[in-house]
């Protein structure tokens, strides 16, 4: 009798139930519910419940919108039956409740907006059309099992209106190379070849245990970091022997040391000191002039091998610095007689734009996968970004591990039909994994048995090869950490980023940096195991907040594919034809074409 007159009392306003009769019994059955467990007479609950499909523009009653209805409105009523419902299901939550508890306050300012009494210039309410209407069905569910739906996630999944009115989709922003054809496509990974390079001494694939760091183990990680380059240095160059940098002499000497700043602000030509290594110097350090080099570049960790006079033991004059040698490239040991050409396509996060949780831009990316069935795509998060703003005030109403899996479920599951390859690399910036450096893979995600051999979950960084092709990945920031700590004097042609870009191969290291960016934390024990350069790589990716690039660094093909989003607007990213070249005289690189595309 009571959902009768409820009933009755809504259809005024324009809802309406379902014809299904099994649908229109369990409405009534709900509304009658309603009534009795909040002590609502039928009038009351009438009004409640128009006002709140009012405001969630909603006009059909189904029992999953007044659940919602009751956990986003009744729960909140100052009523004594709402505290004696509270305490005796207190130890029940679901996806509703969890909600309710991450924004109260902005529910609270709604729920009273509706009551607010209108001015007189307003009696009439305007007839109005929504900026971004929804549909009955999806304004009607709060399922957290929707494949990857934004709205059972987030309280406010609006689509960001500057990404989706964006005009320069598709648009070529940079390239490298001749492209034969205009559009690019590949085999779908029918032929695809997708490894960890097996040189590397030992992979990381599994989660560690870290924050149990001695100083004594990171100081021996950088003291072996300084000899093994300093060998290098001396056989390249043919130095008879290193000398202290701490002992006074009149007579020229070759040091080898690490390069440090005096103090803790940022390094420049007049605070650059050298720590010098544990067998010739005792790891003593001494501040270096370095103002009768003729150029130079240098940052803080750098490795380096100096020429000059220290006669008064206090100070280290300057007159020559050795430049740092890479790492062969890899050879085959049996090459592929006739290689096929293949197509890479590079993205790195965030996938979705600062003013919404909704993954537009991934869907987009999704797409284009679709449409050009590249053989491998290697994709970098975050793809649950710790810096945005609903991440960041806790609006999501799944836990992040959850929205993560329905993340990864949307990729695989919408990629497979066009056969691709998948290189999954997470990010610092991804709020559900681990926090430190080197970054461990993914390993929250089931992989059916066609997947597993399809989608590869890598570490940060990692090498992988491709065909016979070495790819370094890393998703570290690490142009705009060693950006910000470089400094440099130099009449050479080589820019900001091709000086960074080389320090990286020669030094060895995905990142050379030391001390890190405060936002990293590196476990220097496996730091020394899994972030070396095992060998020089045909192709590195190191995606950057900075402008997009590619770049031919020391034979390297460098690429800053920018990232998917930049704030609220769409971003960019990479693709790649690669092919294994059979010279057996002088090398070539297999990077044939690249470009970085707007999304």
């Amino acid at each position: 009798m009571a959902a009768e007159v409820v009933l009755e009392e809504v259809k005024v306003f324009g809802l309406a139930v379902q014809e299904d009769d099994e649908e229109a019994t369990a409405v009534a059955e709900k509304l009658a519910e309603l009534c009795m467990l909040h002590g609502l007479k039928e009038n009351e609950l009438a009004d409640e419940l128009v006002a709140f499909a009012a405001r969630k523009q909603t006009f059909l009653l189904t029992v999953d919108f007044l659940n919602i209805f009751e956990h986003e409105a009744l729960n909140k009523r100052p009523t004594t039956s709402h505290k004696r419902k509270e305490n005796r299901y207190s130890g029940i939550k679901d996806i509703n409740t969890i909600q309710e508890l991450l924004d109260v306050e902005e529910d609270e300012e709604n729920l009273l907006d509706a009551y607010t009494t209108p001015s007189k210039g307003s009696q009439k309410r305007a007839i109005t059309t929504p900026e971004n209407p929804r549909s009955k069905r999806t304004a009607s569910t709060r399922s957290p099992h929707l494949l990857f739906s934004p709205s059972s996630f987030s309280p406010s999944a609006t689509p960001s209106q500057k990404y989706s009115s964006r005009s320069n989709r598709g648009e070529v922003v940079t390239s490298f190379g001749s492209a034969q054809g205009t559009s690019w496509s590949g085999n779908g990974g029918s032929a695809a070849s997708v490894k960890l390079f097996s040189s590397a001494e030992g992979s990381l694939t599994k989660r560690y245990k870290f924050m149990f760091q001695k100083l004594l183990e990171n100081r021996e990680v950088l003291s072996c970091k300084i000899e093994e380059l300093g060998e290098v240095l001396k056989e390249h160059y043919q130095i008879e022997e290193f000398s202290s940098l701490i002992i006074p002499t009149q007579e020229p000497v070759t040091v080898l040391g690490q390069i440090g700043c005096d103090s803790n602000g940022k390094l420049n030509a007049r605070s650059v000191i050298l720590e010098g290594d544990q067998e010739h110097s005792s790891g003593g350090q001494v501040p270096v002039d370095v103002s009768e080099l003729a150029e130079f570049s240098l940052f803080p960790g750098q490795v380096v091998v100096m020429e000059g006079t220290n006669s008064t033991g206090g100070q280290l004059v300057a007159s020559k610095l050795y430049e740092g040698v890479p790492l062969p490239f890899h050879k085959p040991t049996s090459p592929i007689e006739e290689p096929e050409q293949q197509m890479v396509l590079v993205a790195c996060g965030p996938y979705t734009t600062s003013d919404s949780i909704t993954y537009d831009p991934l869907v987009d990316l999704i797409e284009v996968i679709n449409k050009g069935r590249p053989d491998v795509c290697i994709l970098l998060g975050p793809f649950l970004d710790a810096k945005h703003t609903q991440i960041e005030n806790c609006q999501l109403t799944a836990s992040f591990e959850d929205v993560f899996k329905m993340c990864m479920k949307s990729i695989i599951e919408n990629t497979r039909s066009a056969g691709t390859r998948l290189v999954i690399v997470p990010s610092l910036r991804d709020v559900h994994h681990d926090y430190i450096y080197p970054q461990p893979p993914f390993s929250c995600c089931e992989l059916s048995k066609e997947d597993k051999q399809r989608v590869l979950f890598v570490s940060d960084p990692c090498t992988l090869e491709i065909n016979g092709v070495i790819f370094g990945l890393t998703s570290t920031d690490l142009l705009f950490h060693m950006g910000a700590e470089e400094i440099s004097s130099s009449s050479s042609i080589l820019d900001r980023f091709s000086r960074i870009l080389k320090h990286v191969l020669t030094q060895r290291s995905y990142y050379p940096l030391y001390p890190p960016a405060e936002e990293i934390n590196i476990d220097y024990e496996n730091f020394y195991h899994h972030a070396q350069l095992a060998v020089t790589p045909d192709v590195l990716i190191t995606p950057s907040d900075l402008r997009y690039f590619i770049k031919d660094v020391l034979g390297c093909i460098c690429m800053n594919p920018g990232r998917l989003t930049k704030g609220q607007v769409g971003g960019t990213y990479g693709r790649l034809y690669v092919q294994q070249q059979i010279s057996r005289e002088e090398r070539k690189s297999p990077c044939i074409a690249a470009q970085v595309v707007r999304i």
